[in-house]
């Protein structure tokens, strides 16, 4: 909103002009986003630490992180 009112004042335009130019820019942005090449993550099996338990959150942190992870 501060963007549209600080606009507004510089160009002296209507609120509902400037709000339509900034929709139309950041379509525009959209659109060009959208051709890119997706960004992608592949992933990899971690496994499991052993001697650690996962069933219980409190005794992991605490194996984790010492007895202060309070």
């Amino acid at each position: 909103m501060a963007k549209v009112k600080a606009k507004m004042q510089k160009t002296g335009a209507s609120f509902k002009h400037v709000v339509n130019e900034m929709l139309r820019a950041g379509l525009l942005l959209s659109d060009k986003a959208s051709k890119q090449k997706p960004f992608k993550v592949n992933a990899r099996p971690l496994g499991i630490r052993p001697g650690l338990n996962y069933d219980s959150t409190s005794e992991l942190l605490e194996q984790i992180e010492g007895p202060w992870h309070k």
